[in-house]
């Protein structure tokens, strides 16, 4: 399988362990990207107001090279950028005026787009389609006995018309856990935001989130946090320091990215997982399961 690829821009700074540990995984599914050339910043956040197409020039250029590139999927592993993109579609399919005036502030000539030429996908649907059977096959380290608590967040399953998977009760990232020999705990703020772009502004509201989210996950005995957001494994990964500075008595629990620990239940290479990029250290409870 081939499919075209967007980065952004977080994966190429404080989350290329994301990038580094999904580009491995996916050819060890056998699975090629192609990164696109000359790609744009996605603009990070969508629009919430409709009148608002300068914001949307971006993300649309974006599709524009993934159109140019001839592949009808383009893989977005950071979910801001999915979310983006994917709600960029849809501003401009059913809106031919918005379309025009978006088309008329691109300097690209001879190649527009109309919103059904390009898929974006990220890399959970990705997995879902390669097969979990496949998937399983890959694993190598199969009794490691991990609990863990896999938090969605926001950007994969809001608003509906995007979503990957039910925006109140999803199981695709239990289901390709399973698959690779975890174990799912129990975990009711797996859906909950973590106060996202909050946290430069107000970062007390994601102390606070953040403080509510890793205590349930404590409490229901997972080992490890696995996520797909680069902003929400920030407010996850570097807060608890603050939180535990404020709160001797809170618990800590690593962050993954998934990843991540796909890529270290398959037996590959340590060294793509640059581990001198987390704040809360997941080596200890990755060595004690047997996984480094």
């Amino acid at each position: 399988m081939q499919l075209s690829y967007y980065p952004g821009c977080t994966l190429k700074t404080d989350g290329k362990n994301f990038e580094t540990s999904a580009l491995a995984v996916l050819d060890r599914l056998g699975v090629s990207v192609s990164e696109l050339e000359d790609w744009y910043c996605c603009g990070v956040c969508f629009s919430q107001t409709q009148d608002n197409l300068m914001q949307q020039v971006a993300p649309v250029r974006t599709l524009v090279k993934a159109k140019e590139k001839g592949n009808p999927q383009l893989l977005a592993l950071c979910t801001m950028c999915f979310n983006t993109l994917k709600r960029s579609i849809e501003f401009i399919k059913n809106d031919s005026e918005k379309m025009d005036t978006i088309h008329q502030f691109m300097d690209l000539e001879n190649t527009q787009f109309f919103g059904d030429e390009i898929d974006v996908v990220d890399i959970l649907t990705l997995i879902r389609q390669i097969g979990l059977e496949k998937l399983k096959e890959a694993i190598v380290k199969t009794d490691a006995g991990l609990k863990i608590a896999s938090y969605y967040g926001c950007m994969l399953l809001r608003p509906k018309e995007i979503a990957i998977d039910s925006p109140d009760d999803p199981v695709i990232l239990e289901e390709i856990l399973e698959s690779a020999g975890c174990e799912n705990v129990y975990f009711p703020f797996r859906t909950e935001c973590c106060g996202s772009y909050q946290i430069v502004n107000k970062p007390n509201i994601v102390k606070d989130r953040a403080k509510k989210i890793v205590n349930s996950a404590v409490k229901n005995g997972a080992d490890l946090i696995v996520m797909l957001c680069p902003l929400c494994y920030f407010n996850f990964d570097e807060i608890q320091l603050d939180i535990k500075k404020e709160d001797a008595s809170f618990q800590t629990i690593p962050v993954l990215y998934i990843t991540q620990l796909l890529a270290l239940l398959m037996g590959l290479d340590p060294h793509i997982q640059d581990f001198n990029l987390h704040a809360i250290d997941p080596r200890p409870v990755l060595k004690r399961k047997g996984l480094l």
